[in-house]
């Protein structure tokens, strides 16, 4: 299969970390005074951190890759040394990927006489580490696809306010990125929002405090394909369709940061100039933060 992964080059690398926090899955960490790629596995090539590199040390190489070895990639990052061989595990631990897990350690314990360094500190060091993240989503540890179970929060209605029913606010179809027209009537001179597809199923008051009075539009920038469609049709609302600001709305998960960048490159093209909004949802239906960028 064809895979789309991140390529380092060590050598135009200065470590400024400017890559780190816009790496949306986390795969991206300073280690040793380089930038580091520390799971393939977690790299959905979306390339988020491509923009951020000042030295241009960052690229997208596509190439045909088999399915995911997670002994080949232990060999790959043993010669980085110990730091990167830890945070690689680590990652693996943070994201459940126990199964693979096991097999980075069945191996290093099988070639550990050849291993410069404590098979035993790097394992120690590993289950040392929480494997749950923190509500929030700490940078290089808050995996999108986690399971996470909770209890709803508030769920405490009167029968009567249980029995009615709430008003859709949307004001349009369809709402899909690749089905909508830009050029459609419902987006002409409209205050847009760009949300996740997870949002409105963590939010209790979507349509009511978010939606109201505003067109819609969901996409899904680590699962949805053809993301190159998504950044024309967001320049054609902004040039042609001349929305008066665009609100984006994510999930706390890293991967939902990847509607930023899009929005981001698809502004750079247009001609018009828009406000945008920021809101990162948390996957409990709390605001985390909402800011204009």
């Amino acid at each position: 299969m064809v895979r789309e992964i991140v390529y380092i080059d060590e050598e135009k690398c200065n470590g400024c970390g400017l890559c780190i926090p816009n790496c949306h899955e986390g795969a991206l960490q300073i280690i040793d005074g380089k930038a580091r790629l520390i799971s393939e596995l977690m790299c959905d090539g979306l390339g988020a951190c491509l923009g951020h590199c000042p030295e241009g040390a960052i690229t997208i190489e596509k190439r045909e890759a088999d399915e995911y070895d997670e002994v080949l990639v232990v060999q790959q990052i043993l010669p980085k040394g110990k730091n990167t061989l830890v945070a690689h595990l680590k990652h693996l631990k943070e994201h459940g990927e126990t199964v693979f897990l096991k097999q980075a350690v069945g191996y290093l314990r099988i070639h550990a006489s050849e291993i410069p360094f404590s098979i035993d500190a790097v394992t120690a060091e590993v289950h040392a580490s929480k494997a749950e993240p923190s509500e929030g989503c700490a940078p290089g540890g808050c995996p999108g696809s986690k399971a996470v179970s909770f209890e709803p929060q508030n769920l405490r209605f009167a029968p009567a306010a249980a029995a009615a029913e709430t008003p859709s606010a949307l004001r349009q179809w369809p709402v899909q990125m690749h089905l909508i027209n830009p050029a459609g009537f419902a987006f002409q001179g409209t205050d847009l929002l760009l949300a996740a597809d997870c949002v409105a199923f963590s939010l209790g008051n979507f349509h009511t405090k978010h939606l109201a009075g505003k067109s819609l539009v969901i996409a899904c920038p680590k699962l949805d394909q053809g993301k190159e469609i998504y950044v024309e049709k967001i320049r054609r609302l902004i040039d042609e369709a001349k929305v008066n600001t665009i609100t984006i709305m994510m999930m706390e998960v890293p991967c939902c940061g990847g509607l930023s960048q899009l929005v981001q490159m698809g502004a750079a093209q247009a001609i018009r100039k828009v406000p945008v909004k920021e809101i990162i949802v948390s996957i409990k239906g709390k605001i985390l933060e909402e800011v204009w960028v």
